[in-house]
């Protein structure tokens, strides 16, 4: 579908797309799609306002009927996927297969959350005291707000909406300047979810915000928004992060990745391959678990840079919605720029790039590369500093000790994995002394999470964990009550404090 066409089919009007403040482009042709309107910073105040009115009676709607609510959801978006999906592609560059598989994960986090809103499940707990019965139970927070990137302009949001509203809490979204109508779009899927659920919703149960850093400031530091979850650069996390802890509030921060993959002797090399080409080009290397350093034992270093090579040679590059494309745009100008600083810097390391050059023929416009092998002598700084583009350095070890020491040198901790075959160096990568990163694979590659683990990492990824397992709690408070149904008031530890 043509830009006009894709935005038509989404419902959207003429006024809705002209007339705004916020220039946005398609990075497909760098093509002019909307001028939208942005959120002044003095409706930020009753924005805020309107989610606390709206979680005073949220919260108190039995947590399966919530849950309803997100089933509908989770019905719209199936209805709206293939449109929403090819708005994926326009905004943020995704191939069409991407694009979908974005919109997939959203109804994946429905189904989840549907299930979870029967399973917010507590605790009871032995009382040392006669007579006393312990118990822990869990309850809603207030206004949830999410910060999302441009790199996955839907799905972040819905893991976070999705559990945040089955748990009682409403949902201020502020979408990455650069994919705005993305958000927009899943507002009007959402509000038809409502108009089918009923009276029961709120107004002001999900709401979406469009700017700047002020918007975001006052998300924030605003005491009225007790969860901030946020997802970007380890740098904006290290703004965002001080400031909600400062005021007592709940940071879910999902920031920088810079994931590895050891190549063990015994791999399967033909697999590997596979999984590495993906996990370094998909998303034009734009993903947070996007693979950007490949560890390979030095005995089979050769060989598998050699397939790598070829492979990278055959890589279809250009319109991401044209049939049997594999490497999309990279978002806009800057991003390209970084990418061409980044490999002179590493050639100034002693590294050797292959590829990583412009792309200009054959493609509709926007800032098309050619993904970059680059052999390092070691891991300089230039490795252990995220690029978000599909630059993957290589470098060779000698054991296992070695190679897990270099997968956990970096500043970041979100994804990791080992191809092996060997069962010892598998266990080992995924024990204490192995990988340090919140995400550890064998045998597949490190980008392509299901939604049904918790997603996240540690030291400079944030440390917050978003989608499955038990990440609900993280919008939830936690209490812990004890009721003394005996005729007696003995205290815990043997303390006596008789009157």
């Amino acid at each position: 579908m043509e830009h006009a066409q894709v935005l038509s089919a989404l419902g959207f009007v003429e006024n809705e797309l002209a007339g705004g403040g916020l220039l946005v482009r398609s990075p497909i042709d760098g093509a002019e799609v909307a001028k939208v309107a942005e959120t002044p910073s003095a409706d930020m105040e009753h924005v805020i306002a309107r989610s606390r009115a709206a979680f005073s009676k949220w919260r108190v709607l039995p947590a399966p009927r919530r849950g309803e609510l997100v089933r509908l959801l989770g019905e719209e978006l199936r209805a709206a996927k293939d449109e929403l999906g090819a708005l994926v592609t326009l905004e943020a560059g995704k191939i069409t297969s991407e694009g979908a598989g974005e919109v997939q994960e959203m109804i994946d986090i429905c189904d989840f959350a549907v299930g979870l809103s029967r399973q917010l499940y507590g605790l009871t707990i032995a009382s040392e005291r006669p007579g006393h019965k312990m118990s822990e139970t869990w309850h809603p927070m207030g206004p949830c707000g999410v910060i999302t990137a441009f790199n996955f302009p839907v799905a972040v949001w819905s893991w976070n909406a999705a559990l945040a509203l089955v748990c009682g809490n409403p949902v201020i979204w502020k979408p990455s300047e650069k994919t705005p109508l993305t958000a927009l779009a899943c507002k009007k899927i959402f509000d038809r979810a409502v108009s089918r659920f009923g009276a029961d919703a709120p107004e002001g149960l999900m709401q979406v915000v469009i700017g700047g850093a002020d918007i975001g400031e006052a998300l924030v530091t605003s005491k009225d928004v007790p969860i901030l979850s946020a997802t970007g650069s380890t740098r904006m996390g290290g703004i965002v992060g001080p400031k909600v802890s400062a005021r007592w509030g709940r940071p879910i921060l999902e920031l920088g990745g810079n994931n590895a993959m050891i190549v063990a002797p015994s791999a399967d090399l033909e697999m590997a391959v596979r999984a590495i080409v993906f996990s370094a080009v998909g998303t034009a290397g734009q993903r947070c678990t996007s693979l950007r350093r490949l560890i390979v034992h030095k005995s089979i270093k050769d060989d598998l840079v050699t397939k790598l090579a070829k492979a990278y040679g055959s890589l279809p590059i250009g319109d991401p919605r044209a049939e049997g494309t594999l490497i999309g745009p990279l978002i806009d100008d800057a991003s390209r720029d970084a990418m061409q600083a980044a490999l002179d810097k590493a050639r100034s390391e002693g590294g050797i790039v292959y590829g990583g050059d412009a792309v200009t023929a054959g493609v509709p416009g926007g800032a098309y590369v050619a993904p970059a092998l680059v052999d390092m002598p070691g891991q300089t700084e230039t490795v252990k500093t995220e690029t978000f583009a599909p630059i993957l350095y290589v470098m060779e070890y000698e054991d296992l000790e070695q190679a897990i020491n270099l997968q956990n040198d970096v500043p970041q901790g979100l994804s990791s994995c080992i191809f092996t075959l060997n069962m010892r160096e598998a266990e080992t990568f995924l024990s204490a002394t192995g990988s340090d990163c919140g995400i550890a694979n064998v045998n597949i590659g490190p980008s392509g999470a299901e939604i049904g683990g918790a997603f996240g990492g540690e030291k400079e990824t944030g440390g917050g964990r978003e989608s499955g397992s038990d990440a609900w709690k993280g919008y939830m408070r936690r209490q812990t009550s004890t009721v003394n149904y005996s005729a007696e008031l003995p205290l815990a530890q043997g303390v006596k404090f008789d009157l």
